[in-house]
């Protein structure tokens, strides 16, 4: 993550020494995690992805949001757009993205969104129209913007026996919505959260993953999340 201190520090050395500021085309691909608190609250998937980009070689990577983070055990970028409690549809009716995209300028944005959705009993349809004006939204911000879309992983809670069904029905519909509005330049990549993640194992309440649910969370977005960093280009290098 470069700070502004990083940069008035660089910027006053350059000024002292004669010696060029970093250039533009040094600028490391941005990524925004957008959802809710699955995402940021604390969203320790995220620490672990982060790590595990760092361990293998993509360091040129700037996790952004305007929210810090918020916990977990391990030195990690925790910038983030995760806010608990948000659904989906909310974000869109009240168009609150594009100030968020205005601040943090990403190049790939990972969304794994609709939890609270299901939850309030959303319709899919609804959901859908929501990630249509998003995706919308994320383009007019970058036109070549890589988005991350998540069938999100499966919940169970006391209170919503209906809920377990609702996400199949959202995660049986993603992947053709991300079919009709895929394009070369702003390709959207489904990212299967849902197989193999056991509520009963891999959460601590039938909705929030505990440790083992944020590993397995980590593990599918990294190939997709390698494969976007790839294809990335930042508006600043191009």
């Amino acid at each position: 993550m470069i700070t502004l201190l990083a940069l008035l520090t660089g910027a006053a050395a350059a000024a002292v020494t004669g010696a060029p500021l970093p250039s533009r085309a040094d600028a490391p691909v941005r990524v925004m995690p957008l959802g809710d608190s699955i995402t940021g609250s604390p969203g320790c998937w995220r620490a672990l992805l982060w790590n595990r980009l760092q361990d293998f070689g993509h360091t040129d990577v700037d996790f952004v949001g305007t929210l810090p983070p918020q916990g977990c055990s391990v030195p990690y970028d925790g910038d983030n757009e995760g806010h608990g409690g948000a659904l989906v549809t909310d974000v869109a009716d009240r168009n609150l993205l594009p100030g968020w995209l205005a601040a943090t300028r990403p190049d790939v944005v990972m969304m794994p969104f609709g939890t609270n959705d299901v939850w309030s009993n959303r319709p899919t349809s609804a959901i859908l129209a929501a990630y249509t004006t998003l995706a919308g939204q994320m383009r007019a911000s970058n036109p070549a913007m890589k988005v991350l879309v998540a069938q999100i992983i499966p919940m169970n809670p006391p209170d919503c026996p209906e809920c377990a069904g609702r996400v199949i029905a959202l995660n049986r519909v993603i992947p053709d919505w991300a079919a009709a509005n895929f394009t070369a330049e702003s390709p959207i990549i489904v990212v299967d959260q849902w197989t193999g993640f056991d509520t009963s194992a891999d959460t601590y309440d039938g909705v929030h993953p505990n440790d083992s649910g944020n590993q397995k969370i980590s593990d599918r977005w990294y190939p997709a999340l390698v494969t976007a960093l790839d294809a990335a280009t930042p508006p600043s290098q191009s």
